[in-house]
């Protein structure tokens, strides 16, 4: 890899480089503090408006996507990092136009989907129609490996959002382009290719684990992730192993989508690094032996930079099954043909564009957890107060014993995390009292959780707790008891499943949440539900972890700790059941 750049400060590269895209695209602009590249306003007809987003270093992906044909906005994260949650709300709540509704698509990775998820959930929760597609259109890992997980997104998505903007451009209904969005994301697969891992700038170069002298990567994923092996192949040689990990539909572990159709389209994509000549040669090989060996005649053969890893030094190659839409319009083909005003794709930007000096901009800030109205759901705000207290400082005084744990099978930090959250709630009430009605005081812990906890537990917890609020929002007005509660989290429970594969047997946060709300919604017994949380985590003590970092973490530390979320969890549960440690367990206070 080369550890050389012109700029170093990946901070600054990644602003520069956002608003360089102001400056060769008039149609929009740049809400420089959230790294929000979004259209500006203009007084056309409504459309549904598309959002996207993900970690910087994929340029032309996302932000040079974002302009009339394609997306209405792009949130950028920092190199190789998923955009904050924050972000992303910021985005959809008060950077695009939301009158016909907005879909937000996002790649297979767990905080994209995480904090992109909370977002929409937040959304919905105000309101708004919003929908989510995730993309995951890489064959290079295959289901035995992915697992849970699934595939990885890579230059695929950009014909799904290529598609699917030109549909929203037509004045098509959100859940019309949904659909189709979601139609094109079924029927592409996608495989990598790379002669080198890339480095990032502003961080020390590993070589440790780079590749020999001719040694190729198949299936290298776009953060320098590993694929399916390591060979020394000449071009055809890769090209036909690529293609048939692709076509081949004896391979049950990467068989994902039967390219049969009569119109198929090959995306060949360079991921930063290959001379603009070599990828003409590239795209011979590619072409020729589709039609050779599998007889595929591509209907459109699109060559270029549109989803790249850096500097990577290595290409993709991508296959549209083109499939009827089923929507009364225009076919795929129709969509990809349409025109685009993107430095990301290959239209040019018109000339009328330029001439009409387009200066309009957004601004503003708009909360969901501003100026909540009351539901009608009450409690005693002296109970729900001493409750709540009670089970965050429990939080508190566990931290020690859950770092530990966190230390051992992870990176330490589940501990910190969530005393930073506990302390910042706890500071919260302090200052704003509790009013009695749930889905207010709820509403107004939000926000919090969401500025002071991280990570994949603090997205897990921001989604958990948005789609709280709407889940008791749609309850009917009076007293809530336990049963109004499980209820209430038990649609909690399907909504974060819709944005984590994580269940309980995972080793995660999930083993202790779900028996909780099972069994208070079973008995209405609050101590019986946390003592089932309690078990259930202490159960987790020799489980295998199938998401998260800990999957990673070698060694035997998962059969001497129980997992640090799902223990921390328990622990709040068992203060909101008024239960305090004792030398044989828990008793009551």
């Amino acid at each position: 890899m080369s550890a050389k750049h012109f700029i170093n400060d990946a901070t600054t590269l990644v602003s520069t480089a956002l608003q360089s895209l102001t400056l060769t695209n008039p149609t929009v602009a740049l809400d420089a503090e959230h790294k929000i590249v979004y259209r500006r306003p203009t007084n056309g007809e409504k459309q549904v408006s598309i959002l996207s987003g993900g970690g910087s270093g994929h340029e032309p992906s996302f932000a040079g996507m974002v302009g009339p044909g394609m997306l209405s906005a792009a949130v950028a994260g920092s190199i190789f990092a998923s955009p904050s949650a924050e972000q992303v709300r910021v985005g959809i709540t008060s950077r695009v136009d939301p009158d016909k509704g907005i879909l937000v698509v996002v790649m297979n990775y767990t905080g994209d989907i995480l904090n992109f998820g909370m977002a929409v959930e937040k959304a919905k929760a105000a309101g708004s129609s919003v929908e989510m597609v995730v993309v995951g259109d890489d064959v290079g890992v295959g289901r035995a490996k992915a697992g849970k997980v699934g595939r990885r997104g890579i230059a695929g998505t950009v014909l799904v959002l290529k598609i699917a903007g030109a549909l929203a451009a037509q004045g098509r209904s959100l859940a019309e382009v949904a659909k189709v969005a979601r139609l094109v994301s079924d029927n592409i697969v996608s495989v990598g290719a790379s002669l080198e891992h890339v480095h990032v700038p502003g961080r020390s170069a590993d070589s440790s684990d780079g590749l020999a002298l001719g040694e190729v990567e198949i299936g290298m994923g776009i953060h320098n992730e590993p694929g399916s092996a390591r060979a020394k192949l000449d071009l055809p040689q890769l090209v036909d192993r690529m293609l048939t990990q692709l076509l081949d539909q004896s391979d049950k572990d990467r068989a994902f989508v039967n390219v049969n159709s009569n119109e198929v389209v090959l995306l060949i994509n360079n991921l930063g690094g290959v001379s603009v000549l070599e990828m003409g040669g590239i795209t011979a090989e590619v072409v020729s032996q589709l039609g050779s060996k599998h007889n595929i005649k591509p209907v459109r053969i699109i060559s270029g930079t549109f989803m790249t890893s850096l500097n990577g030094l290595g290409f993709s190659i991508t296959l549209l099954n083109v499939v009827n839409t089923d929507i009364g319009g225009p076919s795929m083909i129709e969509l990809l043909d349409a025109p685009s005003e993107v430095q990301g794709w290959s239209a040019p930007i018109q000339k009328t564009t330029w001439e009409a000096k387009n200066e309009a901009t957004r601004t503003g800030n708009t909360s969901v957890g501003q100026e909540v109205k009351p539901s009608g759901l009450k409690m005693d705000p002296a109970v729900e107060k001493t409750a709540i207290t009670t089970a965050l400082e429990r939080v508190i005084a566990a931290e020690p014993e859950i770092t530990r744990y966190d230390t051992v099978v992870g990176d330490g930090d589940c501990g910190i995390g969530l005393k930073r959250g506990a302390e910042a709630v706890l500071k919260h009430l302090s200052s704003k009292p509790l009013t009695g009605d749930v889905v207010v005081d709820v509403a107004s812990i939000v926000p919090v959780i969401e500025n002071t906890m991280d990570g994949t537990s603090g997205a897990l917890y921001a989604i958990f707790f948005n789609a709280l609020v709407l889940a008791l929002r749609t309850l009917s007005p009076g007293e809530a008891n336990a049963q109004t509660w499980a209820t209430a989290l038990q649609q909690s429970c399907e909504a974060l499943s819709k944005y984590t594969p994580a269940r309980p047997g995972d080793r995660t946060l999930v083993d202790a949440l779900y028996p909780f709300v099972d069994v208070l919604n079973t008995s209405g017994d609050l101590t019986k539900a946390a003592e089932a949380a309690l078990k259930a985590a202490e159960e987790t003590k020799g489980m295998q972890a199938s998401l998260g970092r800990a999957v990673y973490v070698g060694g035997s530390g998962h059969e001497e700790v129980p997992d640090p979320g799902a223990w921390g969890l328990a622990v709040f549960f068992l203060g909101l059941a008024g239960l305090k440690p004792a030398d044989d367990g828990w008793e009551k206070i």
